[in-house]
């Protein structure tokens, strides 16, 4: 069953938590993120990009920067832009992003649960960015990022949830620059606490993360090297996440750019692609993907249908999967790429940027051609991580995205 407990937030004064909310630090650059921050002292892009605060050139990975980070988080506190909450409570954040809403449950879950596989995984994490993490938390004695889980729906979690919005105003709300609302609500009666933990510990089996499992194994490492008894009440054995129902939730397509068509002619490669697919053209209007083993195609100036047929794929959790089927019957048996982790020849685009980012970059001659997938449902997501199964690289892509310094954990 899943643990989870309220937690005293550190979170900004209500007028000035847009001008505190920044995007998660994993998903812009050292320079992007100094634009952003141009001209505002309250950013917590000082806190989770403190590069930006040092000379260009600095190595983002230097003891400099981690010292750099909790300077400026001290400074947030003593200038009175962050408070630190009295009491634990949970948050509820909602978010809005063209016309549908996803709210989620803020926490802090136990890093034991993360240790037994309670907080299921169904990605690999690398040692580098784990080591970024775990230097930014031990400097700043702070989970300033947001670990993004999921669950099956409990009707009677929602429905709590939802009368808690309904009869209490919110603390934060605001729209920010993209477009995105944020909404918080802060749940601070204790009864209503824990009635949500208790749920949680009988209701619900496991939670799977979404986003954020960098985030998540460093929390875990941290709490290991502490020696602190895992059981204990100490902050470093839980770490900083919010829970979304699974009906709250849809993950976008993550598309595919190959650079040539490793020595095929257009003609060959259509014709070899017709062992395992069928081919239909569809002219030079964007045509996404319908349904699940479908594929839109860009090449030479034009759009492709791909069906999968019968025998390309498995029905394992991982065989079944789009970004496997591609991966097997077109990028490594025709491209000639076997480890898109690695090979410079593929590039990705998230399907936030839509098809258009595909269509401008074969167009511009950077690129050959471009591939489109329907996304990956969160079935088949619990269902790879139940399998105890990691899902092959850039598979996923989650939007919204919460925003740093909302809500930040202390340890």
């Amino acid at each position: 069953m899943a643990f989870i407990k309220p937690f005293r937030a550190l979170r900004p004064q209500p007028a000035l938590a847009k001008a505190v909310a920044a995007r998660p630090y994993d998903v812009l650059n050292s320079k992007e993120a100094a634009a952003e921050a141009a001209g505002n002292p309250n950013s917590f892009y000082h806190v989770s990009k403190s590069e930006i605060d040092l000379p260009e050139g600095t190595d983002i990975h230097s003891d400099a920067v981690y010292q750099k980070a909790a300077e400026n988080l001290q400074a947030l506190r003593d200038a009175g832009t962050l408070f630190h909450e009295e009491q634990p409570c949970y948050y509820i954040y909602k978010l809005v992003m063209d016309g549908r809403s996803q709210t989620g449950l803020v926490c802090v879950s136990s890093i034991d649960d993360y240790n037994k596989g309670i907080i299921k995984k169904h990605e690999f994490t690398r040692p580098d960015k784990e080591l970024d993490r775990i230097n930014h938390i031990t400097s700043t004695r702070a989970q300033t990022g947001n670990v993004f889980l999921a669950y099956n729906d409990v009707p009677e979690i929602n429905a709590i949830i939802e009368r808690w919005q309904q009869h209490h105003a919110p603390v934060y709300d605001f729209v920010a620059d993209d477009g995105i609302q944020h909404t918080v609500w802060v749940i601070d009666e204790a009864p209503t606490g824990e009635k949500i933990t208790d749920l949680f510990a009988v209701d619900v089996p496991a939670t799977y993360i979404a986003d954020g499992h960098h985030r998540a194994a460093s929390a875990g490492l941290v709490q290991k090297a502490s020696g602190e008894d895992i059981h204990s009440g100490a902050n470093l054995n839980w770490f900083l996440t919010t829970i979304f129902p699974a009906s709250e939730l849809a993950i976008m397509d993550y598309n595919r750019l190959v650079k040539d068509l490793n020595g095929h002619s257009k003609e060959d490669f259509l014709s070899r692609l017709e062992y395992d697919f069928t081919v239909e053209a569809i002219g030079h209007h964007e045509q996404k993907p319908s349904m699940l083993h479908e594929f839109s195609m860009y090449l030479d100036g034009a759009w492709y249908r791909l069906v999968a047929r019968e025998g390309t794929y498995t029905n394992d959790p991982i065989g079944i999967l789009d970004v496997t089927i591609l991966q097997n019957n077109v990028l490594d048996k025709l491209l000639g790429i076997q480890d898109p982790r690695t090979d410079k020849r593929i590039d990705f685009v998230g399907g936030i940027r839509g098809l258009g980012e595909l269509v401008k970059r074969v167009n511009s001659g950077e690129m050959k051609v471009a591939f489109a997938l329907y996304p990956v449902t969160i079935q088949q997501l619990f269902d790879i991580a139940d399998s105890g199964n990691v899902m092959p690289p850039k598979s996923t892509w989650f939007e919204p995205k919460l925003r740093d310094g909302l809500l930040t954990h202390l340890i």
